[in-house]
């Protein structure tokens, strides 16, 4: 399950929070011709000409060592000759998996994609495994799709499509990585983005703390350079996450409550964004990273969003007109909604995105108001277990899920008039 959070308030100047979830010039432009979208092979395919799986695996066996051991002039042997930008990727995976400290590192040819073309190149899947040292407590796993190309002397790497499969951060180009505690920021837009987020991180996690406090802190900030990586990242549709800030979502697209989880950026939200709305968003996002909501399907998204936002927005000091404004104007012109929000409010493409957010905060707000923070905590870790939201809600605050519905929306009626 990927958790998108998001919401477009005061601080976003009516841009969309998420849902719930590198630098050399050179090198960068011989990347981004070589991560491409326009791939094609051959229908006529050349009599003799046949995909060589078993040279491919060898080459995929020698990648693997050349990332585990951080070899980049190792990694670039394995581009076919005058092949710049197969050579310039191949360099910047190696040093990237140095960089951010890639283990268990696995590469296994799956199948083609495809026919061979008439120069000898064909795509195939690869399974690649990994998991970040000190970040990843499991290992993660997905199919890529890698470009070959038959020479002289065997098997070359030419390229990995990410039009076809997910592309892991790591592989679209060279990298900036950054430190902040327990934080590893790694982004492909280069110094300036990355030192933005890294002094961003620190506040993000203390906001966090101050709610949940036995959180470890340990958060993989990953910031792409465009949104076409960004989809790539996340295997998702192009323009899917257009309107979102940021997402926690698992790494692999695994829904399983051990996969390894991140938090990903979308850079042209986030940077139309001030320095104060960009904290709210991550801090948001953290809280997301931190209860494992990104792959929990028992809690209910207008809990699951309403927390996070509870928790970014705990100690901002301004007026409800301002923090939940869509909201009252809706109600103003609507009238009050008949229950909370649920997965379809909760849609980046609904007119009304924003406002649920607002929404979902208030819920969560006003048991925090009415039984106090740590109740709201135990609502959320107990729901998040397993336990009865109706049954939890009346030991922990008196209110059943109908008896919070009807003081959210007097809520609302009070605030709106």
């Amino acid at each position: 399950m990927r958790t998108k959070a998001g919401r477009p308030p005061w601080w976003a100047a009516g841009l969309v929070l998420c849902l719930v979830l590198v630098a050399a010039v050179g090198s960068v432009i011989g990347v981004r011709s070589l991560v491409r979208d326009d791939y094609v092979a051959s229908p006529q395919q050349r009599a003799g000409t046949v995909a060589d799986p078993t040279g491919a695996a060898r080459t995929l066996a020698d990648w693997v060592t050349a990332l585990a051991t951080g070899d980049p002039a190792a990694a670039v042997r394995l581009a076919r000759e005058g092949d710049a930008a197969a050579a310039d990727l191949l360099a910047a995976t190696a040093r990237n998996a140095a960089g951010i400290g890639v283990a268990g590192l696995s590469a296994r040819y799956v199948d083609e994609l495809g026919a061979v073309s008439e120069s000898g190149r064909w795509q195939a899947a690869v399974e690649l495994t990994w998991r970040l040292t000190g970040h990843d407590d499991q290992m993660a796993s997905t199919e890529i799709a890698v470009g070959f190309a038959a020479t002289e002397n065997g098997v070359a790497i030419s390229g990995i499509d990410r039009s076809q499969r997910r592309v892991p951060l790591w592989l679209a180009g060279p990298l900036e990585v950054r430190r902040a505690g327990a934080t590893l920021v790694l982004t492909t837009g280069g110094p300036t983005v990355a030192d933005r987020y890294a002094r961003l991180m620190p506040a993000a996690v203390r906001t966090v703390r101050r709610v949940l406090p036995d959180w470890d802190g340990r958060l993989v900030l990953e910031v792409p350079a465009d949104g076409d990586q960004l989809a790539a990242a996340l295997d998702a549709r192009s323009g899917q996450y257009a309107a979102v800030a940021a997402v926690t979502a698992s790494v692999d697209g695994s829904s399983a409550r051990t996969a390894p989880v991140h938090v990903f950026v979308n850079p042209v939200v986030m940077g139309r964004l001030e320095p104060a709305g960009m904290r709210i968003v991550l801090a948001h996002e953290a809280t997301h990273l931190a209860t494992g909501a990104a792959t929990n399907p028992r809690l209910p998204l207008w809990l699951a969003e309403g927390f996070a936002d509870y928790v970014a927005l705990r100690d901002v000091r301004l007026p409800l007109t301002t923090t939940a404004g869509q909201l009252i104007e809706r109600v103003r012109k609507q009238g009050l909604p008949e229950r909370l929000p649920g997965p379809e409010e909760f849609d980046a493409r609904s007119g009304g995105f924003g406002a649920e957010y607002e929404a979902a905060w208030l819920a969560c707000r006003l048991l925090a108001a009415r039984s106090g923070e740590a109740a709201l905590v135990r609502i959320y870790d107990r729901v998040g277990d397993g336990a009865d939201l109706d049954a939890t809600l009346r030991e922990e605050t008196g209110l059943g899920l109908a008896g919070l519905t009807r003081a959210w929306r007097q809520h609302l009626a009070d605030v709106a008039s």
